[in-house]
């Protein structure tokens, strides 16, 4: 049996010298100080099937990361699930995203987490070499710091064995 399982991975996605791009890692380093010993903390630069060894023999995975929709403000927190994500013909046999890096560790049968839930925030460009974030994106840290342990909490409660008081 594998040190992980039974245990919970906030994985963080994304790049401190992109600005905005870094959401996900400064949410994961304040989200570490906050949890037990239950859940591993990681960051991380890379994707795609780098991400299959990391989340293999995990229970339960929460992906915190930045995005881009160009649909909602910047600043504004989404949460997923994998289903939300269609599958993409990859661009290049390099490519791989999340439906991708699914399909595979199905494929080969893969210890892999039976929950993942992905927390977003909605960022104004990730893609400029930048040491901070933008505005919007600063002044929603701490509410994007707060869900992801609301998140951890409620699976921390759904772990716990049920416990009913003496009348």
């Amino acid at each position: 049996m594998s040190e992980r399982a039974g245990r919970t991975l906030v994985l963080a996605l994304g790049n401190d010298l992109l600005g905005d791009d870094g959401v996900g890692l400064e949410a994961a380093r304040q989200v570490a100080g906050q949890v037990d010993a239950t859940v591993d903390v990681v960051e991380t630069g890379e994707a795609g099937l780098a991400l299959l060894e990391m989340l293999e023999g995990y229970a339960r995975a929460l992906l915190i990361d930045s995005v881009v929709t160009g649909r909602y403000p910047p600043g504004t927190i989404l949460e997923f699930s994998p289903d939300d994500f269609r599958r993409v013909v990859a661009p290049s046999p390099h490519y791989a995203g999340l439906p991708e890096v699914l399909e595979m560790a199905r494929r080969l049968e893969l210890d892999f987490p039976y929950e993942i839930r992905i927390l977003a925030m909605e960022v104004l460009n990730p893609y400029e070499f930048l040491l901070g974030f933008s505005e919007p994106v600063h002044e929603n840290l701490p509410r994007f710091v707060q869900r992801a342990l609301q998140i951890l909490g409620e699976w921390r409660c759904e772990n716990s064995p049920l416990v009913i008081p003496p009348r």
